[in-house]
């Protein structure tokens, strides 16, 4: 299989039987040979129907379906499992996206780029979501130091070991080429043609932004901290700690100095950063002592991620 199309449903029947003619019109004729692998989301409309009707049309069509709402991460989680591409493509349901982009995608691929993201430059939505976006890709590109210009965008095309490399889940499919190129995959960006929306209505509202401030958070502190947590928990228990013994100098030297030792709401917020601090301390080192017992299992290691030099190397 030189091609693998996932394709999330969430309440998209109207828009798929335009999507899956635009596929085989535009792509089949660039490719050998592609299987699409539509994973419906827990849809409440009929979408199920008419994957199921889709298929008997469409040799190259494979449906997947969640008895409930998953989320796009748990979706495309599952298609990457499935999918047995060479190259494995991803792009929305709602007809917003042209699958007619994906070919030259391919070829930056085999120019030597492992991901290839699209850029929605030009966008149909109203301001209240092209704001946001824009603001949050800023964000991430400035903390995270991989610059794109659209991290949400739903087209992109991978290399199949690097969309298997990957593990998503919550809604972490939006830092997919963050997380790629943390593992030293070579990401690349590329200009998209974007369609405003004919079928249905949005399944994202500002509430995504705060959302997505907060998996931000979550995998940055992933990053930095789940193979050594005590640096994280240790230091902010020692912070604790610190500022405790401060106080509790301060109040030692006046009751040496008076004779007095009157009970004050610092002092008592000092015993209580105290004790805080060394919980903070006692859970990163609960932390090391389990990261250390998983880390003995020894757990394989993807291929992908190292080379090794035989001696004709050198030669």
């Amino acid at each position: 299989m030189d091609l693998s199309i996932v394709i999330p449903v969430k309440d998209e029947a109207e828009s798929l039987p335009e999507l899956l003619a635009e596929i085989k019109a535009t792509i089949l004729p660039a490719v050998q040979s592609i299987e699409v692998i539509a994973i419906d989301d827990g849809s409440r409309d009929n979408s199920w129907e008419v994957l199921q009707n889709l298929s008997k049309e469409y040799d190259f069509l494979k449906a997947v379906r969640f008895q409930y709402n998953c989320g796009k991460a748990a979706a495309l989680s599952l298609g990457f499992q499935l999918a047995s591409g060479k190259y494995i493509a991803t792009m929305d349901g709602d007809l917003q996206d042209n699958p007619a982009e994906i070919p030259e995608m391919l070829k930056m691929l085999e120019s030597g780029s492992d991901l290839v993201s699209g850029w929605k430059k030009k966008r149909y939505d109203p301001w209240h979501k092209t704001i946001p976006s824009k603001l949050f890709n800023l964000t991430v590109s400035i903390v995270c130091g991989q610059r794109l210009h659209d991290f949400n965008c739903g087209l992109k095309a991978y290399k199949a070991e690097v969309a298997k490399s990957v593990q998503l889940y919550g809604d972490f499919h939006r830092f997919i080429p963050l997380m790629a190129s943390w593992n030293g995959f070579k990401i690349a960006e590329k200009v998209v043609e974007h369609r405003a929306r004919r079928y249905g209505n949005s399944k994202y509202g500002i509430s995504r932004l705060v959302s997505g401030f907060l998996d931000l958070l979550t995998l940055m502190f992933l990053r930095k901290f789940v193979v050594k947590p005590l640096h994280f928990f240790g230091m902010v228990g020692l912070l604790l700690c610190l500022v405790a013994t401060g106080v509790f100098g301060y109040f030692g030297f006046e009751w040496a100095s008076t004779g007095l030792l009157r009970v004050r709401p610092l002092l008592v917020l000092a015993g209580f950063a105290f004790v805080s601090g060394i919980q903070f301390i006692s859970l990163g080192l609960l932390g090391e002592m389990l990261n250390s017992k998983l880390q003995n299992k020894n757990y394989p290691i993807a291929a992908s991620t190292f080379t090794i030099l035989t001696p004709k190397n050198f030669f």
